[in-house]
């Protein structure tokens, strides 16, 4: 049993809605879920309360009703379970897409992920791909209990044969999901779960790029062009970065450049590096804990290929090396848009 191509670039088949639509983000990953379960009856979603609930987040609303108990699969409480069942399907033909209920609930299942789902490719010398997407909520700003709002992605970056994108936009959302499922690659899909309700316009006739053209997946954005300093982020850091850009113009006319990352692994390094190179300034920011954590991958390969562009040091910004804290203090965990204008003003002090 060999999968159908999914649907390539161009119009969505003709019972989708189109045109530009304004959508709360999670609803933009469900559009996107739709249009990729309509192009390809391979694909199929997995997962915990997913068909008559629609999810936790109630991402997949809708779309048991629409597809079919054979295609939206309620699975039992079992990550690991679900994960393994994913890889046995994708070795024969299909691509399934994951849904994991909270961040931290990826844990049980990373034995799967880490030893099996990322590696067979490599084990095969190429001969089996698996074609398998995770999508996680994750981060905080939800004010959730223990377990849910964690932000892992440096654990499955820094292992080999796994893509970790996350979309900041309700048009990524709706584009990257498609990609991502269209992707060779297992690609764990990390949603902002902070940022499902925020709202923007979703072109539902953009082109997906399929296939080879799923590369598009590992392109950072230049979303706010700047002069004076390069600020880094990805996922739910973007907004507070765009955020933080708009009140340092405002209040004394700082020029900061957004790059928004898009893919944590691999990194569109060249786009970074070009960007640090204009301003000679670059600051990270990222929910996670900075020990350890991506943002100093990234402060390393920009010191190593800008060290002469540079006028001041790569500072991070980010969590705390602790525990995810209580839903009361989260906000002085996570990084704000005043802890992201004291690095800007640190940068620029050199």
């Amino acid at each position: 049993m060999t999968a159908t191509a999914v649907r390539p670039a161009g119009p969505a088949p003709t019972d989708l809605p189109r045109g530009v639509v304004p959508m709360p983000f999670a609803k933009a990953i469900t559009a996107g879920l739709r249009a990729a379960l309509a192009g390809d009856d391979k694909v199929l979603l997995m997962g915990e309360d997913i068909g008559a609930l629609g999810g936790v987040f109630r991402v997949t609303e809708g779309l048991q009703a629409e597809f079919g108990e054979d295609r939206v699969v309620d699975t039992p409480l079992a990550e690991s379970g679900i994960v393994g069942t994913a890889i046995g399907l994708a070795m024969r033909g299909y691509r399934p897409v994951l849904e994991i209920q909270f961040d931290g609930f990826i844990f049980p299942a990373y034995d799967q992920i880490t030893t099996q789902l990322a590696k067979i490719h490599f084990r095969t010398a190429g001969r089996i791909e698996l074609p398998v997407v995770i999508r996680v909520p994750f981060g905080g700003g939800i004010g959730a209990v223990e377990h849910h709002s964690e932000s892992p992605e440096a654990l499955f970056a820094h292992t080999a044969g796994l893509r970790v994108v996350s979309p900041a936009s309700p048009q990524d959302a709706f584009t990257m999901i498609q990609e991502a499922i269209a992707s060779p690659d297992p690609v764990l899909f990390l949603e902002p779960k902070g940022r499902y309700w925020e709202k923007g316009d979703v072109d539902l006739d953009a082109p997906v790029g399929v296939g080879a053209a799923a590369r598009t997946l590992d392109h950072a954005a230049v979303v706010r062009p700047g002069t004076d300093v390069t600020v880094v982020a990805y996922g739910p850091t973007v907004h507070t970065a765009l955020a933080a850009a708009k009140t340092a113009a405002d209040e004394d006319g700082t020029s900061i450049e957004v790059v928004d990352l898009r893919s944590v692994s691999p990194i569109d390094v060249p786009t970074v590096v070009a960007s640090v190179k204009k301003t000679g300034r670059c600051v990270v920011v990222h929910e996670a804990p900075t020990f350890h954590g991506v943002g100093a991958e990234i402060a390393a390969r920009v010191t190593e290929e800008c060290f002469y562009a540079l006028e001041a040091p790569v500072l991070r910004v980010g969590g705390y090396h602790a525990p995810y804290p209580v839903a009361k203090l989260e906000h002085d965990y996570l990084p704000s848009v005043d802890r992201v204008l004291d690095a800007v003003d640190r940068v620029l002090a050199h």
